[in-house]
C-alpha cells in the first residue's frame, strides 16, 4: 500500500511539472500588454517556434516580391506618358494599396522571429491601421475599376472620364475608407488587437459584446458586400454586352454575306480593351479569393462558434490577403498590353514580346481633347 501511495504521489508530481512546463500563447507578453489581447487567445498553448519562423520567412518573400512588383507598377504607370490616363489613376491607387499592405510586414516578421507580441500595442496599432487603409482601399478601388471597365466597354459613347473626375472618384474612395480605419485606431468603435499567433493584428471580432458584433456586421456590409456586389454587377454587364455585341456583328455579317464587319484596327482595339478587362477581372477575383476567408473568420468570431478559431487557422486569412498584394502587379505584367510595352522599353533584357499597334493609341480608355486621342491605358 505504501508503494502504491508513493507511485501515486510521483505521478501527481510529474503531472504538475508537465502542466507547469506548458506555455500559453501569451507566455512572453508583459502583464501591462495582456489587456490588449482578446481572452480567446489566452487559452491556447504556445505554437512550436518553427511555425513562427516559417511564417516569418514566408513574409520576407511576400515583402520582397510585392515591393518590387507594386513598385514597378507605381513607377511605370506614373512616369510612362502612354499610361498617364485618367483610368490608370485607379490602377496606381490599387498598387499603392498593395504596396502599403506589404510595408507593414516588417512588424509581422519581427514579431514572428521573437515568438509573439514583441512590438506590443503600438506596433499592433500601426499594423492594424495600415492593413485597414490598404485592404478597404483596395476593395473600394476594385469597385471603381470595375465601373470604369464597364463604362469603357459597355458604354463606349458615354462622356469620357477626365482627370478631374478621376481625382474626384479617388477622393471619394478615401473618404469612404478613412472612417473604418480610424474608428478602431482611436477606439471610438472597436479596436485593433492581436490575432492568431499574436504576430499580426486586425480589428477586434472576438470580444463578446454588442458593440463588437455590430462593428463586424457593419464592416462586412460596407467593406465586403457592397464593393463585391458592385464588382459582380459591372463585370456581369461587361460580359453580357460583349456576348450580345459579338452576336449582332455575326448576324449582320451573315446578312451582308461577308466574313466579318470588324476591320483590323477595330479588332485590335477591342482585343486590347478585352485584355485590360480580363486583367481587372482577374485582380478582382484574387481580391475576393483573398479577403473572403477573413470575412468568414470575422463572422464566426462575432456570431458563431469561437472554438473553431484556433491560432493556426486564423493565420491562413492573414497569409492569403498578403499573397494577393504580391500577385496583383504580375497580373498586369502578363495581361496589360501598354504596361508590357513600357516594361520592355525600360527593361529590354526581359525580352517581353508585346507588339506595338497603332490601334493601341486609340483605346477607348483614352481621354479625348480637341478631338485628339491621348495614348491608351
Amino acid at each position: 500500500m505504501y508503494q502504491n501511495l508513493m507511485k501515486f504521489a510521483t505521478f501527481n508530481l510529474k503531472s504538475r511539472n508537465r502542466t507547469s512546463e506548458i506555455k500559453t500563447l501569451a507566455w512572453n507578453v508583459p502583464p501591462a500588454e495582456r489587456i490588449h489581447i482578446p481572452e480567446h487567445w489566452l487559452t491556447f498553448e504556445e505554437p512550436k517556434p518553427i511555425y513562427n519562423y516559417a511564417l516569418g520567412v514566408l513574409y520576407i518573400f511576400f515583402f520582397l516580391i510585392s515591393i518590387v512588383g507594386n513598385g514597378l507598377v507605381i513607377w511605370i504607370f506614373s512616369t510612362a506618358r502612354s499610361l498617364r490616363t485618367p483610368s490608370n489613376i485607379f490602377v496606381v491607387n490599387l498598387a499603392i494599396c498593395d504596396f502599403v499592405m506589404m510595408l507593414k510586414t516588417p512588424i509581422f516578421i519581427y514579431n514572428s522571429f521573437n515568438l509573439g507580441f514583441a512590438l506590443g500595442h503600438v506596433g499592433c496599432q500601426v499594423f492594424g491601421a495600415m492593413g485597414s487603409f490598404a485592404g478597404i482601399g483596395a476593395s473600394a478601388t476594385n469597385a471603381i475599376i470595375a465601373y470604369d471597365r464597364y463604362r469603357v466597354i459597355a458604354r463606349p459613347f458615354a462622356a469620357k472620364l477626365t482627370s478631374a473626375k478621376a481625382v474626384l472618384y479617388l477622393l471619394l474612395i478615401w473618404a469612404y475608407v478613412s472612417p473604418w480605419a480610424l474608428f478602431p485606431l482611436f477606439e471610438q468603435w472597436s479596436r485593433y488587437v492581436p490575432e492568431g499567433f499574436l504576430t499580426s493584428c486586425s480589428f477586434d471580432y472576438l470580444t463578446p459584446t454588442d458593440e463588437i458584433r455590430n462593428w463586424v456586421a457593419v464592416m462586412f456590409v460596407i467593406c465586403y458586400v457592397i464593393p463585391l456586389s458592385l464588382v459582380i454587377y459591372f463585370y456581369a454587364q461587361i460580359v453580357s454586352h460583349v456576348i450580345i455585341h459579338e452576336h449582332n456583328l455575326r448576324e449582320q455579317a451573315k446578312k451582308m454575306n461577308v466574313e466579318s464587319l470588324r476591320g483590323n484596327q477595330s479588332a485590335n482595339q477591342t482585343s486590347a480593351e478585352i485584355r485590360i478587362a480580363k486583367a481587372a477581372i482577374t485582380i478582382c477575383f484574387l481580391f475576393v479569393l483573398s479577403w473572403t476567408p477573413y470575412a468568414v473568420v470575422a463572422l464566426i468570431g462575432a456570431f458563431g462558434n469561437r472554438s473553431l478559431l484556433t491560432p493556426g487557422l486564423t493565420m491562413i486569412p492573414a497569409c492569403t490577403c498578403k499573397a494577393v498584394a504580391c500577385i496583383d502587379p504580375y497580373v498586369y505584367a502578363i495581361s496589360h498590353p501598354k504596361y508590357r510595352q513600357e516594361l520592355n522599353k525600360k527593361f529590354p533584357w526581359l525580352e517581353i514580346n508585346e507588339p506595338t499597334n497603332a490601334s493601341d493609341t486609340g483605346s477607348t480608355t483614352t481621354e479625348m481633347t480637341n478631338n485628339t486621342s491621348a495614348p491608351a491605358s
